[in-house]
């Protein structure tokens, strides 16, 4: 492989396929930020709040697996959801160590009024519908291999 860098403007992070997707992680976050800033969400727990929305009443568990996120990190963020009054929590009837995760009416509603949010950023990235199509695909490709 031949590598090719401007030394006086080049860092050697735009070589890096690491980097890349670590500033396109951002750059899509900060899609993001304005909408749910207005909505009073972070991303992640916007994240949270998709899963309910697509699968209805949920375990602990099963949204820490869609999610790829530890116990650690789903708790804190799952109680600031309950805090806001977006979710609640119950323990199950048949095993107590079991927490379902049930959206409010105020976490439903917020479904409305986001739904379009995921075209908007399409839009917004200036890529074609084949485009996303097929970064997506890379992507999931990417992360089943690493994993």
């Amino acid at each position: 492989m031949i590598r090719v860098m401007d030394t006086a403007t080049g860092t050697g992070l735009e070589q890096m396929i690491c980097f890349e997707l670590y500033a396109a992680s951002r750059a899509m976050t900060a899609l993001y930020r304005p909408a749910l800033d207005e909505a009073g969400l972070t991303y992640p727990q916007y994240l949270v709040l998709r899963v309910l929305w697509h699968r209805g009443p949920t375990t602990v568990r099963d949204l820490g697996t869609a999610l790829h996120l530890d116990s650690g990190t789903l708790s804190p963020l799952l109680k600031r959801l309950e805090t806001q009054g977006r979710i609640r929590r119950e323990r199950g009837t048949t095993d107590e160590r079991t927490v379902w995760i049930h959206l409010s009416d105020d976490g439903a509603a917020l479904q409305d009024r986001l739904a379009d949010l995921p075209e908007q950023i399409a839009c917004a990235a200036g890529l074609t519908l084949g485009d996303f199509r097929h970064l997506h695909d890379l992507l999931g490709r990417f992360r089943a291999n690493v994993n």
